[in-house]
């Protein structure tokens, strides 16, 4: 899935991001980009729920990351927003989210991307924009 698209709703963002989540399989890890508020954790939650994670899906802002088991396969769902670099941070910080076997999302990446591509392939980036009331824009590239 690759291209623009406009949402109106939250749950048409939550289809846009089962729509990418179809495609996806483990090991694949997408970049998601967007100022506070844009929906990150909304086109996540659509993604996991696209997987099969039926578990309550939740920003983790406050916790670095969070992993969730089952579906097709287990998703990392992590947030760097607090991070000022990652080469300053345990070199195992991210290893129970970013693995083999996992489906990850990783919000705030820009200041990371750098160390993240040294440490994985990347397989999407979204990058969500308010366009005023519900309506985002979502690019997939």
């Amino acid at each position: 899935m690759r291209g623009r698209f406009e949402s109106s709703a939250a749950a048409e963002t939550e289809a846009l991001g089962g729509l990418l989540a179809s495609g996806l399989r483990a090991g694949d890890v997408v970049l998601v980009e967007g100022d506070l508020g844009a929906g990150k954790t909304t086109f996540v939650r659509g993604a996991c729920r696209a997987l099969g994670i039926t578990a309550p899906v939740t920003s983790p802002t406050f916790t670095i990351g969070q992993l969730y088991p089952g579906g097709r396969a287990p998703v990392a769902h992590v947030d760097l927003y607090r991070l000022g670099s990652l080469a300053d941070e345990e070199p195992d910080l991210l290893a129970d989210y970013l693995r083999a076997d996992t489906v990850a999302f990783v919000e705030w990446p820009s200041a990371h991307e750098r160390e993240l591509r040294a440490i994985v392939a990347i397989a999407a980036r979204v990058r969500l924009q308010h366009r005023g009331g519900d309506r985002r824009l979502v690019e997939v590239s």
